[in-house]
């Protein structure tokens, strides 16, 4: 894998270009089955903008992937919302970044040099996760991860794993949700390709690896196809539980063995750091040997109530880290490379290789993510190149053995390939996109794709090939031609594979998001550095859509009130600032926003929160807290309703102030603010409504 950008804008427009192409292959992956790129390329993107956020952190929350889990679940199984979201982790890729994570929990938890960080460590299976309720004792409810909020219902499938108890001992919690990972062996999974292939003959659909069939066989509509595919099971974790056996991961992951549920081998609690470490590399060692796939060891933070306080961001909790195994290396040929045009009109690309295995997968494509790249790697076709797999992930280019070959250098175009249009780079920024907008049949696709997509507005029957046949009519040009899709009833119906009946259901589908969540629209809209976290956290801030294009407008216009307002919201930098003055300016942006809401009608943003008595306040804290850590503090006050800005204005309600507080407690005292100790904060929050 390349090194990061070096540069923040370059860092910011490839964290964008990153969080469109994790968000659609997620969905074709987890929501679709039917991935267009396998596992390891798809884990490869999400270690690239693991690493670009890793550079740059004041980046990560813009359009940034590391805040989502998964997919939104599929139509055919019914969708359940998780009592307590299903994570991902942050991954590791060698010993120092380990020592990073501890050294984290030490600062953020305030711990004395000398106080021992305890750790349990475990393979990291290769399968889907799974979530088991049991109440009273017995199995009531599985669900998939699906997008980490809501999964999918898979009871019926997982009674027919033999390594799930139906039931729990006397004994056991009212209510436990037991979590871990549906996996195939690879022996198993050998031999059911091989019947799959014996059944169907030489057209039969085979899976591509254990993970795969182990999930396509999880997430059947038929339990009886499940009960056919010889699945396995190793619990790690839990949900919601009323109680817990313990107050370590250690105990309470113990009595889980003790309840009959299997613990992959190798689990072990260590006294530190090392002792992970170790472990981490006898496993290593013996992976080659394990009936099943891993990809590295997974390391928690034993104490329980640490967990507590160190909580999660984003998408991953801050007490559990995945150590992913280091990278394998093949050298193939590079035979060309193709130019694809993004919804957002960035030109990414691609190396098209002669295939070659690497660590157990044929690869054939590897991103060249920009032209800055391909010039630092000197590659042009005909080149001998090294491919790089890291953890198990997609191939990255890492060395042009033949650079010194005279060659003609690979001239990147100056026009998009896909509409002609010009194609050039702001400044400041290494991307080159295409300036056609809605003009380019490439961006055209992919921003309406993008709209219907299931993190958008979701819209159940576009999918891309019924979009490229409506945009080929010429019914759909823009996102509020959607909703006017139905005068064109009579002429869908009399086209091939077209019935009333799903003319009918794709149009209700449509009428169904009428009124869509603002922060959804927000998103769905595909402006520059607003992704899905960034437009929950302009919607919490504004409510309603037209407050934002007021203030976005009136920021551009050079109006201090509206800039300050923009970035005083916790998150929200120059860059997002700067996007959506730029998409309002544009006269045919606010041409299709004002026909968009003339179709729709999003109701004013609302979230659910604790009655307190800073509901609705914008509040600061400055100077050190003693008690918490800022990202406490923080979660805190939007928990109780509040707004947290990182500067003091004529409209904050509320300073927090500790220790060392400067300017920020000095222009409160200027204004008349409310201004209250951490003793006081502490007391609002006891205050406040369960």
């Amino acid at each position: 894998m390349t090194d990061p950008p070096t540069n923040r804008a370059h860092a910011a427009a490839e964290l964008k270009r990153l969080a469109a192409e994790i968000a659609h292959h997620n969905a074709r992956y987890h929501t679709d089955d039917a991935p267009e790129i396998a596992d390891a390329d798809f884990d490869a993107l999400v270690r690239r903008n693991a690493a670009i956020e890793a550079a740059f952190p004041e980046l990560a929350r813009a359009d940034s992937p590391s805040k989502q889990v998964g997919a939104a679940p599929a139509g055919h199984l019914s969708k359940v919302a998780h009592a307590r979201p299903m994570m991902s982790l942050d991954n590791a890729f060698s010993d120092e970044d380990a020592r990073e994570f501890v050294g984290r929990v030490r600062r953020f938890l305030k711990l004395a040099d000398d106080e021992p960080v305890a750790l349990t460590a475990e393979p990291k299976i290769d399968g889907l996760s799974c979530s088991l309720r049991y109440e009273e004792g017995r199995l009531v409810r599985a669900l998939t991860r699906g997008d980490g909020a809501v999964g999918e219902d898979v009871t019926a499938n997982v009674a027919a794993i033999g390594d799930i108890p139906q039931t729990l001992p006397a004994g056991a919690a009212p209510v436990f949700e037991v979590r871990g990972e549906v996996y195939m062996e690879k022996a198993a999974f050998t031999a059911l390709n091989a019947r799959l292939l014996a059944e169907g003959g030489e057209g039969a659909r085979q899976f591509a690896t254990p993970r795969n069939a182990a999930a396509g066989s999880l997430r059947q509509k038929d339990a009886s196809v499940t009960a056919s595919r010889p699945l396995r099971f190793f619990a790690h974790g839990w949900g919601e539980a009323t109680t817990l056996p313990g107050e370590t991961q250690a105990t309470v992951v113990e009595a889980l063995r003790g309840w009959r549920f299997p613990l992959a081998d190798g689990f072990r609690r260590c006294d530190d750091l090392e002792a992970a470490l170790a472990v981490y590399a006898a496993i290593e060692a013996g992976r080659a040997d394990l009936p099943f796939d891993i990809d590295g060891v997974v390391y928690k933070i034993d104490r329980l109530d640490w967990q507590a306080r160190l909580g999660s961001v984003g998408r991953a909790p801050r007490w559990a880290l995945a150590h992913k195994f280091p990278a394998e290396r093949a050298q193939t040929t590079l035979n060309a490379i193709d130019i694809q045009v993004g919804r957002t009109g960035k030109l990414t690309p691609v190396a098209r290789l002669e295939p070659v295995t690497v660590g157990g997968v044929v690869v054939t494509n590897a991103t060249l993510h920009n032209a800055d790249e391909i010039a630092r790697l000197g590659v042009r076709p005909g080149d001998r190149v090294v491919l790089q797999r890291a953890g198990d992930v997609i191939p990255q280019i890492v060395e042009n053995l033949t650079r010194d070959e005279e060659r003609p250098a690979f001239d990147f175009p100056a026009h998009c390939p896909a509409c002609g249009s010009e194609a050039v780079a702001e400044a400041g920024e290494v991307d080159i996109r295409c300036t056609g907008g809605l003009i380019c049949p490439a961006q055209r696709l992919e921003r309406l794709r993008h709209f219907v997509s299931r993190g958008a507005l979701d819209i159940d029957g576009l999918g891309e090939k019924t979009l490229v046949e409506f945009i080929d009519l010429g019914w759909i040009t823009e996102p509020a031609d959607i909703f006017r899709l139905s005068r064109h009833r009579d002429a869908l119906i009399g086209r091939e594979g077209w019935q009333a009946k799903s003319v009918d259901a794709l149009f209700a589908a449509i009428e169904a998001k009428r009124a869509p969540d603002a922060a959804r629209l927000l998103f769905a809209l595909g402006i520059r550095h607003v992704g899905a976290i960034t437009a929950r956290d302009l919607m919490k801030h504004f409510g309603t859509l037209p407050a934002l294009r007021d203030a976005a407008e009136a920021a551009r216009a050079g109006d201090p009130d509206a800039l300050h307002q923009l970035q005083g919201i916790d998150g929200i930098g120059p860059s997002v600032v700067a996007a959506l003055g730029d998409f309002f300016h544009e006269a045919h942006n606010r041409d299709a926003w004002d026909d968009l809401l003339a179709q729709l009608s999003p109701p004013p943003f609302a979230v659910t929160v604790r009655a307190s008595a800073v509901n609705g306040q914008t509040i600061v804290f400055t100077g050190t807290l003693e008690t918490l850590s800022r990202d406490e503090a923080k979660a805190q006050a939007e928990a109780l309703g509040a707004r947290v800005a990182g500067a003091v204005s004529a409209k904050t309600d509320l300073v927090v102030a500790g220790p060392g507080a400067g300017s920020k407690l000095k222009k409160a005292a200027e204004l008349g603010v409310r201004i209250i100790d951490e003793a006081g904060w502490a007391e609002i929050v006891a205050r406040a409504s369960p």
